[in-house]
């Protein structure tokens, strides 16, 4: 029989992949032809921090990179160029995740606003050292900004719809 502690991390892994393929799905859909105005956000990349933040052992890296990679193909961008990012990003927060998990979210929202910033930097660097033309600097900045804004929702849906919760406090007052 299947320890109750490794049966919920296969489950929470599963249901991170399932999520994070259906919002690529999404992404994929023709649901706007034509220019967009308004890039939407990253809602993958929302999704991905904030379960590396709240269930780091349920969001292992070479799942994370395997999807970013996934992504980059479906997305044709250069391949492996986000995945790197992403799980570099990832990986610094899960580094620090123990230290952020009993601040206010309003510490926890600037930080990961923050690593955000430094990921689209290191983007555009990386691009623009090999002569890679970026997405144009007003769109990159447009999605940055619906990033920033769209983690708060996710994280709001993720503890309600989820059972994501903030906390180790959190989590031990729901198995009660």
């Amino acid at each position: 029989m299947i320890d109750p502690g490794r049966r919920r991390r296969i489950l929470g892994q599963a249901l991170y992949v399932a999520l994070f393929l259906a919002i690529l799905f999404w992404r994929l859909l023709p649901l706007a032809p034509g220019r967009v105005v308004w890039p939407g956000p990253d809602l993958g990349l929302c999704l991905t921090l904030l379960w590396v933040l709240r269930r780091p052992e349920q969001a292992p890296v070479l799942a994370i990179a395997a999807l970013y990679l996934i992504e980059d193909i479906l997305l044709l961008r250069p391949i492996g160029l986000y995945a790197a990012i992403a799980v570099l990003g990832t990986e610094a927060a899960r580094k620090r995740e123990h230290r952020w998990r009993e601040l206010p979210f309003m510490v926890e929202w600037l930080r990961v606003t923050m690593l955000l910033a430094l990921m689209m930097l290191a983007y555009r660097f990386v691009l623009t050292t090999f002569f890679l033309s970026p997405p144009p600097l007003g769109q990159a900045m447009l999605q940055f900004i619906a990033t920033t804004a769209a983690y708060p929702l996710v994280a709001g849906l993720a503890a309600w719809g989820l059972g994501l919760p903030r906390s180790t406090a959190d989590r031990d007052a729901r198995t009660r």
